[in-house]
């Protein structure tokens, strides 16, 4: 009976081994969410637009994005102006990271009412939200027009 469990363990024991041996190893540059929290130094990186529109081709994990030339409580409108300055220059990665935080603004701005925390289906909200979808169809120029209405209201 003895001899029966030092086999056993001994057999667990090489199948430990055998186990870590073959796990990767660390990498430093590992994709993974985030560092730290409020750290947008994550991987993967890309300058591009992407994972706006659903789609079965493309990667389930959302690259990190260049973050606007302005400071992150800007207001709305600055957003926007970013997005339609990146875009003309077609830094779409950088136009929508600015469109997703111009979004963020207008949904969390309080207005007037009995609950003034709630959220705001606003005209701007759904101005911008078509903006990225245009985006994420690849239409600048379209993209580029529903900022400038965006703009004017």
């Amino acid at each position: 009976m003895i001899l029966m469990r030092l086999a056993a363990a001994g057999l667990l024991g090489v199948i430990a081994v055998s186990a870590l041996a073959q796990a990767p190893p660390l990498d430093s540059n590992a994709i993974r969410a985030g560092r730290e929290n409020g750290d947008r130094d994550s991987l993967p990186k890309s300058n591009n637009a992407s994972n706006i529109v659903g789609s079965a081709e493309g990667s389930g994990v959302a690259p990190t994005l260049p973050s606007p030339d302005i400071g992150p409580d800007a207001p709305i409108r600055d957003y926007l102006r970013s997005a339609r300055a990146a875009l003309v220059a077609g830094e779409t990665g950088k136009a929508q990271q600015s469109l997703e935080m111009a979004a963020t603004r207008s949904l969390n701005r309080a207005e007037p009412s009995a609950l003034p925390n709630m959220p705001t289906n606003s005209a701007m909200a759904n101005q911008i939200r078509d903006a990225l979808q245009s985006l994420g169809s690849g239409d600048r120029p379209g993209t580029i027009r529903l900022i400038d209405i965006a703009l004017t209201n």
